[in-house]
């Protein structure tokens, strides 16, 4: 072997003298008359062994370094040295028609986000019109893969394009510490531009709390209401119940509040007056009225009886005849009687025909509904908005695949069997019948009018004033169905609906429509109460009313009375 020696076995004699004579002499700091022995073989090996660890655990992590997170590492080292960093532009202010902020800006107290967050009005009732944003996220780095607010809902989404900023960039020098040096702005952060809505939003909530406090007393699930500007399309409040506050849904911290809001059958992600669809009852009699009027199917002076049903013979089971029933019997009535008194059988006979007297028939029908924008969009400026359903033969062969008959026309007359609308298809219509026959596209920017795109339904003035007389005597009539509304600080002219929605007639939706002033209408109003119990003494109507005295106490300026600017 290269690394062994040959062992001495002997010492010579004369060795032991020479080195017993000199050893007063030896150096013992330079280690002299010691005898040299040979290193260990096997502490050669075990530090040998120790260096090719060392060795190779450096070629390792030499390897790992510039191999496996080599681009990694280098990415770091460039930001080490300049960072290209966002600065998150703020997003536009939402202000209601009366100046007051609903949506702005704060600094991040918490600490959480180095970007201004998201801050909503503490008003009830107005989450599904606001409506909340997304904020920027960062990754596990700290860096952004998202750098824009998204809004999620309402307003906030609807103007995406107008609040959206454009976010500024920033150049910082850091040393290998991460140690800011010096940092270098290279484009300044454009703010999102201002929002100014039609909205009231003290209105707004005025209607949502009486909606609430009226749900608990009636038992009603929900409800809804918007008023709009019949010559601007404004739409001047609107609110739906039950609702949810938009900052819990923005800052996203509060997981069981946000859990009971996804749990709740009352939907309050939903607003109600654009995205919820619900069997109108006779709050489209008006319509059907007008189509007969148009039609000339009948004089409007025309004395109809209502004896509290009307029978159909059956030919082929005579003893089964079909029976169709009013809501109580009305006794004798012209067509404005017929509105006040929301009559059934009136409605059945316009619409379908009896005996003598001749019918829309469906076929009309459906063109006077979709006339008025029943089962169409409104166009309205938010999201979700729903189409409805407007009866006829070809939706009821689609759907159930089964003939038109007679009862199918009668029920659809009095907004019944597969009818759905939305409040704001049915606002729309009823601003028409205010304006003259102008079909708006509602909208929420304050200021701003639809008057110039509107549909001309080409209306007679003197028929529509029929049915303005009937829904003026629907409210002041002795047996009217909208006596609630009748005010000694102004004259509205209104329509009531109560439309049942099962068999059992267990429950109902309860509606309220019309406009504000009868002699020159200026704003018109939808109002819900949905799924109340077929005996709640407390309907629509009656909730409208108190939204009324609300306006007349608060905002006499809707009602026509000059009003001190300060």
């Amino acid at each position: 072997m290269i690394f062994r020696r040959q062992k001495k076995t002997s010492v010579e004699f004369d060795e032991i003298f020479m080195d017993s004579s000199n050893l007063p002499s030896f150096n013992r700091g330079r280690m002299e008359g010691r005898m040299e022995l040979p290193i260990a073989e096997r502490s050669l090996w075990v530090v040998g062994l120790i260096f090719i660890c060392i060795a190779g655990g450096f070629f390792g992590k030499l390897f790992t370094l510039q191999i496996i997170h080599g681009a990694e590492y280098r990415q770091q080292s460039d930001n080490n040295r300049i960072n290209e960093a966002v600065i998150i532009a703020e997003r536009g202010v939402v202000y209601d028609r009366r100046g007051e902020m609903l949506a702005w800006n704060e600094f991040d107290y918490s600490g959480i986000h180095d970007f201004p967050v998201r801050a909503y009005t503490d008003r009830r009732g107005l989450g599904q019109l606001i409506g909340y944003v997304s904020y920027p996220q960062k990754d596990k780095y700290g860096f952004y893969f998202r750098t824009d607010y998204i809004g999620r809902n309402g307003v906030e989404s609807a103007y995406e394009d107008t609040l959206h900023g454009q976010n500024g960039k920033v150049l910082v020098e850091v040393d290998a510490h991460g140690t800011v040096i010096s940092p270098h702005t290279v484009e300044a952060p454009v703010p999102g531009d201002e929002v100014h809505l039609s909205i009231d939003a003290e209105l707004s909530e005025a209607m949502h709390d009486i909606i609430a406090t009226s749900t608990a007393k009636n038992g009603s699930r929900s409800g809804a209401a918007a008023i709009m500007d019949v010559h601007t399309g404004e739409i001047i409040a609107m609110a739906s119940f039950p609702s949810y506050d938009p900052e819990v849904m923005a800052d996203g911290d509060d997981v069981e509040k946000i859990e009971e809001y996804n749990k709740d059958p009352r939907f309050p992600f939903l607003n109600k007056v654009i995205g919820g669809a619900y069997t109108p009852g006779s709050i489209v009699k008006p319509f059907v009225a007008y189509g007969a009027l148009a039609e000339n199917i009948i004089d409007p002076m025309k004395v109809i009886v209502s004896t509290g049903q009307i029978v159909i013979p059956n030919p082929y089971n005579p003893s089964n005849p079909s029976i169709f029933r009013d809501w109580r019997a009305h006794g004798a009535m012209t067509m404005r009687e017929a509105i006040a008194f929301s009559s059934n059988v009136y409605f059945y006979i316009i619409g379908g025909g009896f005996e003598d007297q001749p019918g829309l028939g469906i076929t009309k029908l459906y063109q006077y509904f979709t006339k008025f924008g029943l089962g169409s969009l409104t166009g309205i400026d938010l999201a979700n908005e729903q189409v409805g359903t407007v009866p006829n033969p070809d939706w009821k062969r689609e759907v159930f695949d089964d003939d038109w008959r007679l009862g199918d026309t009668y029920f659809t007359a009095i907004g019944q069997y597969g009818f759905l609308t939305t409040p704001i298809q049915m606002l729309r219509a009823y601003a028409a019948l205010a304006n003259g026959g102008y079909l708006l596209t509602p909208h929420l920017d304050a200021g701003e009018s639809t008057m110039d795109s509107a549909i001309d339904l080409d209306l007679s003035p003197a028929k529509l004033q029929i049915i303005h007389e009937g829904m003026r005597k629907t409210v002041i009539l002795n047996g009217g169905t909208a006596r609630s509304l009748e005010k000694n600080y102004v004259d509205i002219a209104a329509k009531s609906g109560t439309a049942e929605l099962d068999a059992s007639n267990s429950y109902v939706n309860s509606w309220a429509a019309g406009f504000w002033p009868y002699e020159e209408p200026r704003y018109a109003f939808i109002l819900l109460m949905e799924h109340a119990p077929y005996t709640n003494r407390l309907g629509a109507t009656t909730v409208m009313g108190d939204v009324m005295d609300w306006i007349h106490e608060h905002r006499p300026e809707y009602l026509g009375a000059e009003v001190d600017p300060e």
